[in-house]
């Protein structure tokens, strides 16, 4: 990866590629949502990856016709796109029990998770255990988080505690999916790793379909449906993921995880609007904390990689 320095005429694309991230994967909550009416999260899933799959083959194709593909992908992608594939299904999965913007706070606990599997499998990130700053910022989070379930109204029906359940279980495969990504494509094309993670996950997806889900639904569907399918697929996961991937191999990986922050307030903004679902006051609070708790563990981790 780049360091910073070498990477400074390219920065303004790093700029666009992360507020292209954030703003496409902060509408992806709202299609999913709009799309549990006539979906179940296993057909859903399919089909938007699948849109997603088909938008990078043919660039994939070409790759390989021109002798630009590294055939290591192959083999370095296994351990992604089974982390995906689990870490989608529990994301699509969650809301159809919760709201978006309380699903999205939760899915921020990944920087937990992140952090902890990196100061296991990277000696490099260890000294971190001594910083202060970092389990600072891991007590705000937590107490964020028990804040935001706490004031939730129904947080103890099943309902409610299933989608918080499939919101922590996603939080820990998106972990394990950062750093299997941040592994197997150090030195790998970002848009050609996505490429066939998506066609992974989409085979993976279709069994799944077959055997928990209900694909007769699709000839159910309206074009207003099929449109939020294309563009959801295309959008919040074709471009989303890759322009994620290309920013941080310019500007590494704490600036695109700041950003990302902004999802959750993007994402109550419009679910207040679209659904009419939001956030009481105390949870909001919740999440400030939570973010901020987030924030100040990377920072810590900045921090360390400068000393």
């Amino acid at each position: 990866m780049n360091n910073y320095h070498e990477t400074q005429k390219i920065n303004l694309f790093a700029t666009l590629a992360l507020t292209g991230t954030v703003i496409f994967w902060s509408i992806g909550p709202i299609f999913i949502t709009y799309l549990t009416d006539y979906l179940d999260s296993w057909t859903q899933n399919f089909l938007r990856y699948l849109v997603a799959c088909c938008f990078w083959l043919p660039f994939l194709f070409i790759s390989i016709g021109q002798k630009k593909f590294d055939r290591r992908i192959w083999r370095k992608a296994i351990l992604p796109a089974t982390a995906n594939l689990l870490m989608q299904s529990f994301y699509a999965g969650a809301f159809y029990y919760i709201g978006p913007a309380f699903m999205v706070l939760l899915a921020k606990t990944n920087i937990i998770w992140i952090a902890g599997f990196s100061l296991i499998f990277f000696p490099e990130e260890r000294p971190l255990a001594k910083s202060k700053r970092f389990w600072l910022g891991l007590l705000l989070s937590a107490t964020g988080v028990a804040g935001v379930m706490y004031f939730k109204e129904d947080f103890t029906t099943a309902k409610t505690m299933t989608g918080v359940f499939l919101s922590f279980a996603m939080a820990v495969m998106w972990a394990v999916y950062t750093l299997s990504v941040r592994i197997a494509f150090r030195d790998i094309d970002s848009s050609h790793g996505f490429s066939v993670i998506s066609i992974y996950t989409v085979a993976g997806l279709f069994i799944c379909t077959l055997l928990f889900g209900d694909v007769g639904d699709c000839v159910r569907l309206g074009l207003t449906q099929w449109v939020c399918i294309v563009i959801s697929g295309i959008l919040c996961i074709a471009l989303g993921h890759v322009l994620y991937y290309a920013a941080m191999r310019r500007i590494g990986a704490t600036i695109p995880a700041l950003v990302i922050l902004l999802q959750p307030f993007i994402v109550m903004a419009i679910s207040h609007l679209r659904f009419g679902k939001s956030l009481n006051i105390q949870q909001i609070i919740c999440g400030v904390v939570l973010l901020a708790g987030t924030a100040l563990s990377i920072w810590a981790q900045e921090h360390l990689k400068n000393t």
